[in-house]
């Protein structure tokens, strides 16, 4: 698969990047590269191999949802610096 420079010069218009000739020229040879190396991993026989979005297995972890005792809300509030009516009382900020 060969890339042309008017076809970099179409993606560097979508991204919106001015790019100079000799970036384009650059960019057409790495971009030639990368889909060169492509076509190569495209001649393997990948018929037997699952598809995978990722190299080994993900599970989550997860603990069972227990209710534990809480702690009284008198000491909770005792080490506030400003309590009112049993909550924290904090500066308003919206007027």
């Amino acid at each position: 698969m060969k890339i042309t420079i008017s076809e970099v010069e179409y993606v560097a218009k979508l991204a919106r990047l001015k790019l100079s000739d000799e970036e384009k020229t650059l960019f057409t040879q790495q971009l030639d590269s990368i889909l060169l190396y492509i076509d190569k991993l495209n001649e393997l026989d990948t018929a037997n191999v699952p598809p995978t979005s990722h190299v080994i297995p993900l599970e989550n972890v997860m603990r069972e949802d227990e209710a534990k005792p809480s702690y009284p809300p008198e000491e909770v509030l005792s080490i506030a610096p400003e309590s009112e009516n049993s909550f924290f009382a904090v500066p308003r900020v919206i007027e």
